[in-house]
């Protein structure tokens, strides 16, 4: 079975072709600076793969779609239904469901919700101290996203350690310009920083992280604003870009205003890199202790600074980070020292084929 997974930014797409259940892949493409999602669909290269199912990334379907499912009015009526909790990722996925609906009719289409890993967070670390009837008639309660990265690093860390996942108390720390926490506690995620909405936990590129609502409320009410413009800047300007001043949040650009005196831009970083740390120490205290701490996505990969500075302090708990090691080289590797306690790595995530895994599975069984 081939099935094609895209992988749906705000203005990108990039997809693979993966054979399943071998998982190799048959083609795969990026495309950047997407205004119309059908134009893109329309040249993916398949060559003379044929494909046999699309399956989504999809994000947000609320208390009742936490897992992969082939596509029917419920699931996008869900999806519809959050809209408005995940605007941005929501909105993608629905346009992109339709194109690819008119571009391959007949085609299988699957939806694999990011929510999916954290079903195993357990309820008093899922429930918000909010009237009953928010979370029993519309779903408010912490999700938790990232799920096919986090899960993935849950699979590829006891590879690179030779051990299993049953032996393993690991922080998956998943840093971009989207970033979130994962404490995985012997293979099952059991807090993560992302709760209702994707807005939530650490900064992000342009969304604000954890946020009293009441500052919320504070400004609608002095400002007159509506729901509407309030969403569109704390999802649109807050986050890195709000405290930086830097434009669209790129930590890249940020360190660069940091090299050049920008206090703000130096305090977006401390900020940023003191919520890593402090929701590490967290973790560790959930799970009674770590023993690895991963790091992946574009910063967790690329940025060798931003790595020591959320490793800094943190020897209470045996983190020892070998400054060559993670100064130097790519790829999958292990950065802590041979004598640390918590082995500390960064590795590429690999989201397309655990889409691919899970898609493959509902459509198996079907």
């Amino acid at each position: 079975m081939n099935i094609l997974v895209p992988n749906l930014g705000s203005t990108s797409l990039k997809y693979q072709i993966l054979s399943m259940p071998s998982e190799h892949p048959l083609a795969q493409g990026r495309f950047e600076r997407v205004t119309n999602y059908r134009t893109a669909i329309g040249e993916i290269r398949a060559g003379d793969t044929v494909v046999d199912a699309v399956a989504f990334k999809a994000v947000h379907g609320g208390p009742h779609y936490r897992g992969t499912y082939v596509i029917d009015e419920g699931v996008e009526q869900a999806m519809v239904q959050f809209l408005l909790a995940a605007p941005v990722h929501n909105a993608i996925y629905l346009e992109a469901i339709h194109a690819f609906r008119e571009a391959m009719p007949g085609v299988p289409l699957v939806a694999a919700f990011e929510t999916e890993f954290h079903r195993t967070v357990p309820e008093y670390a899922r429930w918000y101290g909010v009237p009953a009837d928010w979370r029993t008639e519309h779903g408010v309660e912490r999700y938790g996203f990232h799920g096919a990265s986090h899960e993935f690093i849950s699979g590829r860390v006891p590879e690179m350690l030779g051990c299993g996942r049953e032996d393993l108390r690991l922080i998956s720390c998943h840093l971009g310009g989207s970033s979130s926490i994962c404490a995985i506690d012997r293979g099952f995620s059991v807090d993560t920083t992302m709760g209702f909405s994707a807005q939530s936990g650490l900064e992000n590129a342009t969304r604000h992280g954890d946020l009293d609502v009441f500052a919320v409320l504070y400004m609608m009410d002095r400002q007159g604003w509506t729901t509407e413009e309030v969403r569109r800047q704390l999802v649109r300007t807050g986050g890195l870009a709000g405290i930086s001043g830097v434009a669209g949040g790129d930590v890249r650009d940020i360190t660069e205003a940091a090299r050049a005196g920008v206090r703000e831009a130096a305090m977006a970083l401390d900020v940023f890199t003191y919520q890593v740390r402090r929701t590490i120490g967290a973790y560790a205290a959930a799970m009674g202790g770590v023993d690895a701490i991963a790091f992946t996505g574009g910063i967790g990969e690329n940025s060798p600074p931003l790595r020591e500075a959320c490793c800094r302090g943190l020897g209470h708990l045996g983190v020892e980070l070998d400054v060559e090691s993670n100064e130097e080289g790519t790829g999958d590797r292990i950065l802590s020292t041979a004598g640390s306690r918590v082995r500390v790595l960064a590795l590429a995530t690999n989201e397309e084929v655990i889409v691919a895994r899970r898609a493959w599975r509902v459509l198996s069984a079907a």
